[in-house]
């Protein structure tokens, strides 16, 4: 088997005049973009691209793997007095693939060019549960219980009487209680009103009272702060599990948004749900969510009110979803506008589907600005926070929001954390995070300022720098050994790691491989990418036999990670069309619904590749996908071949 160097692959679209004149309006409008509220520097909570073309076009990377990094948020308008450079411009300034070791291809054939997410519809994530099942939208029935209130119970109040009972519920007011005149009083219409607010205010309490000869319902606090972070038990019948499981189909949402759009319907606490994994944003994905005491029929209900969501497949259990208990995601995607020939194409999935792909980290892992995030874990394993500081803080070139350049700015003209933060409308991020830390503990307290940002987001720069490492050896492994194993490369046997010795070397092959991210629990090859791992961290000014940090959130243990992954289930078939803008296969909604597929022209103006494939947990998709397309998958050459094809 042949291993091949990276080639820049020219991209070249067809446009209908709406995307053109979408163009048209992204290089005259006077804003700046970035890819998330810290500057791209944090993905954990953000969100995939999706407001422009050139965006659309680039190639995403779509991490499989539980409580994995999520995507870069909207790349929203900056302010009217942003830089009018472009966005193509901009990303002058960011990663290409090659910045972060991702260098090598495994197949011979000749690469193709194609579009990845012209449509978030074109890319479809079911996810694999730890038994195999793959979660399918295909049940709105919602399970019969006879304890489940009455359809009237979600009718029965008024749209004034919700938002005084969510003030009351949230504490949001002075008020002790709220009272509901009962209308047409009978004791069937008070006992739903009981309901009603029992069911869809968690920690409210009700009673009857008479006043003025009218009947009013009393709706009161229980149990004070604590009873909406702990929906009431002794509503909740002991022969019903206490976990309502469903699947949830969304569209264009990530993860964590869709709950907390449901937590908010069902005024909720977020952290009452629970998930095995966390899903794109610009994709249709379909995953199993678990709730704590929430009626089927309450969340039946929310199909009638959200937007790019639907809920399924009712039941009851008496567990929640763990983060990670799955076997992986299954992906069905859709490569538009391909220029491959047929045995091109043909070459390029029997490689995938017989040899893999090298299981690289993917791009969004490293951020997309000009300071990339395994530069702030490289400092952070330094101990050298006032470089963490600057990194996070300064003035950087690239993509970025208006809001953000201006607080960079002033931060580097005053290095007053007072006067950056007010720079900053929205606090949430990073940069935010970063400067009430500062503000609170001192610039000679960095440490603990640092300490400010959730933990999650955190590890993520030191993941990244592992990342990093992890990618550039095993680019150097396969440039030194090729697509075998050899003595000194390491397997693992159950959970740890052994060298191949010389006398076993025919017992394995390449699948059988596996590298260590560094950190002081792993052992390295014994051949001479042992030796460059060393070097690496000695050119970083770190020692590999000395990976804990004396803050123990920093202390790296390492892992071992397969270098090349062989997709499960590989499918594909080329089809023509002539309209850019219709779906070419069906969703779990459309079934549902009874949409038919689009008839296809036999002979179409444009080709897609249409593939199916299953990947394990902490695998990337585009990974997979660039090893078909032998392209870059960086935004930064993205949008340079879409905006040089422009001009």
């Amino acid at each position: 088997m042949e291993t091949v160097e990276m080639n820049s692959v020219s991209l070249k679209r067809p446009h209908s005049e709406d995307d053109l004149d979408e163009i048209k309006r992204q290089k005259i409008s006077e804003n700046s973009k970035t890819g998330n509220d810290s500057g791209q520097s944090v993905e954990t909570e953000t969100e995939q691209p999706d407001k422009s073309l050139l965006e659309d076009t680039k190639k995403e990377i779509i991490p499989n793997e539980e409580g994995e990094e999520q995507e870069d948020e909207d790349l929203e308008d900056g302010d009217e007095d942003g830089d009018s450079e472009s966005f193509a411009d901009m990303m002058k300034h960011g990663l290409t693939e090659s910045d972060v070791g991702i260098t090598k291809f495994v197949s011979s054939h000749k690469g193709f060019s194609g579009i990845l997410k012209e449509r978030y519809s074109d890319f479809v994530v079911h996810e694999i549960g730890k038994d195999g099942h793959v979660s399918h939208l295909d049940d709105f029935s919602v399970p019969v219980d006879d304890e489940d209130p009455s359809e009237e119970t979600f009718t029965v109040l008024s749209d004034d009487d919700k938002q005084r009972l969510e003030e009351l519920q949230l504490l949001k007011n002075k008020e002790t209680s709220v009272a509901i005149e009962v209308i047409e009083d009978t004791k069937e219409k008070r006992t739903v009103i009981h309901q009603a607010v029992k069911s869809l205010f968690p920690g409210l309490e009700t009673k009857t009272e008479d006043r003025d000869g009218k009947k009013y319902i009393i709706a009161y606090h229980a149990a004070g702060k604590k009873a909406l972070a702990n929906p009431r038990k002794h509503s909740w019948p002991k022969s019903r599990g206490s976990y309502c499981h469903f699947v949830l189909y969304k569209e264009n949402k990530d993860t964590m948004d869709a709950i907390n759009v449901l937590s908010k319907f069902l005024r909720v606490k977020p952290n009452i749900f629970s998930y095995m994994g966390t899903k794109d944003k610009r994709a249709i994905t379909v995953q199993e969510i678990a709730v704590l005491r929430i009626t089927a029929q309450r969340l039946a209900h929310l199909n009638k009110c959200l937007m790019n969501f639907k809920l399924g497949n009712f039941s009851y259990k008496n567990h929640p979803l763990k983060l990670g208990e799955l076997q992986g995601n299954h992906f069905t995607v859709v490569l538009r506008n391909i220029t491959g020939t047929d045995d091109q194409i043909e070459q390029a999935m029997h490689s995938l589907r017989e040899i893999g792909f090298i299981n690289y980290y993917g791009m969004q892992r490293f951020g997309t600005t000009a300071v990339p995030t395994y530069q702030i874990g490289r400092a952070i394993l330094q101990n050298n926070w006032s470089e963490v500081m600057d990194l996070i803080l300064k003035p950087r070139p690239g993509a970025e929001k208006g809001y953000l350049v201006k607080c960079r700015e002033e931060w580097a003209k005053t290095r007053d954390p007072a006067a950056a933060l007010k720079k900053l409308p929205v606090k949430r991020c990073v940069e935010g995070q970063l400067l009430r830390g500062l503000l609170k503990y001192g610039m000679k307290n960095i440490i603990s300022a640092f300490g400010i940002i959730p933990r999650n987001n955190r590890l993520m720069y030191i993941h990244s720098y592992q990342s990093y490492v992890w990618n550039n050896m095993v680019s150097k492994r396969i440039e030194e050994y090729g697509l075998r194993a050899v003595p000194g490369d390491l397997t693992l046997k159950g959970a740890t790691a052994v060298h191949i010795e010389e006398g076993d070397v025919d017992n394995y092959t390449i699948h059988d491989v596996v590298m260590p991210l560094p950190g002081f629990d792993v052992i390295y090859p014994k051949h001479r990418i042992g030796e460059a791992y060393k070097e690496m961290l000695v050119a970083d000014n770190l020692d590999i036999n000395n990976m804990r940090h004396k803050i123990r959130d920093y202390s790296l243990s390492g892992a071992y990670r397969k270098i090349i992954i062989r997709p499960q289930n590989v499918n594909w078939e080329v089809v023509a069309y002539d309209d850019p803008k219709i779906p070419l296969f069906t969703t779990d909604l459309d079934k549902l619904e009874g949409k038919p597929l689009p008839v296809l022209p036999t002979d179409g103006k444009f080709r897609a590749l249409k593939m199916e494939f299953s990947l394990p947990p902490s695998t990337y998709a585009t990974m997979a996908i660039r090893e078909v397309l032998k392209m870059d998958t960086s935004i930064k050459n993205q949008t340079q071949l879409n905006t040089t094809w422009l001009r």
